[in-house]
């Protein structure tokens, strides 16, 4: 169940909560927690600087500003609704708002990553696409992985950005910060967002040499469709 918050009420404090957390939603909230360990111990994330959310009901759960992930419960996970109300008192993460503008795109989207991998940010830093130097890029939707333009966190105009960076994709890149990834699961964003810095790293490694050859748009097509249907499995498929 989602917590009813006033309309009237907009993306800075809304209404106290007047509901009990059911253990489906608890499940939830757990699991953002436990994906948020998950990140700084995969070594693609330190610190609090990551970010997650995960599609709820009329809105959506995500982490809260500035608490360390080792001390997180799922009481501190903030509920959202689509209009960017949530309850008074809490605090949710200073990225929220391009994780709503993004579940708001992307029906089929239920979780964004939000992490600071040291090679994907390296890469950002330069303003450089992630190329087709691998096969596996086609796990993020197509034969790259696009650089967002900088603008400040937490801002309408890098939210603006990221969501232009993600159309036909599940991944990118943001622009002297970090990077993005969404999936149907909360798994399947993890696992992506795994991916996406191995790739980062490998093109990282390939530029210190030259410039790498790479795979065509035709072959890159051939591996997406053949990934349709298996590969990572989630743990959960209604997260």
């Amino acid at each position: 169940m989602s917590p009813k918050i006033s309309a009237s009420k907009r993306a800075r404090g809304a209404t106290k909560l007047r509901y009990a957390i059911s253990g489906a939603e608890n499940e939830k909230r757990q699991a953002i927690i436990d994906a948020c360990r998950g990140m700084n111990a995969l070594g693609i994330n330190q610190g609090t600087s990551g970010n997650i959310s995960v599609r709820h009901g009329e809105g959506m759960l995500i982490t809260p500003t500035s608490v360390p992930y080792d001390w997180m419960t799922p009481e501190q996970i903030v509920f959202m609704a689509m209009d960017g109300s949530f309850a008074e008192g809490q605090r949710p993460s200073s990225e929220w708002r391009f994780h709503l503008d993004i579940l708001r795109a992307r029906p089929e989207i239920h979780a964004v990553v939000h992490a600071h991998p040291t090679y994907a940010t390296i890469l950002a830093i330069m303003g450089l696409d992630i190329p087709p130097v691998h096969y596996m890029i086609a796990a993020a939707g197509g034969d790259n992985i696009r650089c967002a333009p900088y603008a400040t966190f937490g801002t309408p105009e890098l939210s603006e950005y990221a969501v232009k960076a993600l159309e036909g994709r599940f991944a990118c890149l943001l622009d002297h910060h970090g990077m993005i990834a969404i999936g149907p699961s909360l798994d399947r964003a993890l696992w992506l967002a795994v991916e996406v810095e191995t790739l980062a790293r490998q093109y990282h490694g390939c530029l210190q040499i030259g410039k790498p050859p790479l795979l065509d748009s035709d072959e890159i097509e051939r591996v997406r469709q053949k990934m349709v249907g298996y590969g990572h499995t989630d743990r959960n498929s209604d997260q």
